[in-house]
């Protein structure tokens, strides 16, 4: 799974081999998941602020549809895109989650180019939440018997997954600070720090 700790030999086998490194950095993030991971905040922002509002109900609906279309080219593109964004290069197994994190609290927790098992593991439970959040939201409108149960589930999901966005900024903030890079503006640029 995520195997690649950020070293010399890996920026110039992997990334920098084209030549890309600038200043000592090497590109990371591709356009793709760059504009998928920002149109993805707003839509989800806008879904959220929508949710409790009639007026603004068929808003709320076709964001969730962008949600659910967003995440699904997502996982098409961890399949397809380039080496970062695949999801072999990011979904951890528990043991690696439990050992970086252990590491993290220790002040000493290993620099990884791409996601790390940490930040790998969020990002397959924040797709998934968003799939079942989509999911559950249009289950509701089918209504039906179950329509009050799903939309229940959907409420919960929703607030579920606000809990683990917050998690995923403590998660990036507490990242940056122990490796010293703005891991924020890396989702925007789509570089970071090249190996030391």
């Amino acid at each position: 799974m995520q195997k690649e700790v950020v070293t010399a030999r890996n920026t110039k086998s992997g990334d920098a081999k084209s030549g890309d490194t600038k200043s000592g950095e090497v590109k990371v993030w591709d356009i793709f998941v760059r504009l998928f991971h920002w149109c993805l905040v707003a839509a989800f922002a806008g879904a959220w602020l929508t949710g409790e509002a009639d007026r603004w109900a068929r808003i709320h609906e076709w964001l969730g549809y962008a949600i659910a279309a967003l995440v699904g080219l997502r996982l098409i593109w961890g399949f397809i895109g380039s080496r970062h964004a695949r999801l072999g290069d990011f979904i951890p197994g528990p043991g690696g989650v439990r050992s970086y994190l252990q590491d993290m609290l220790r002040g000493r927790a290993r620099r990884y180019l791409g996601h790390n098992p940490a930040g790998g593991a969020m990002i397959v439970l924040l797709l998934a939440g968003l799939l079942l959040t989509a999911g559950t939201g249009w289950m509701t409108l089918q209504g039906g018997r179950l329509g009050h149960f799903f939309e229940e589930v959907h409420e919960g999901l929703a607030n579920g997954m606000i809990v683990l966005a917050a998690l995923h900024v403590a998660g990036v903030l507490v990242s940056s600070l122990l490796h010293r890079e703005n891991l924020v503006w890396a989702m925007i640029s789509g570089r970071k720090r090249a190996a030391e």
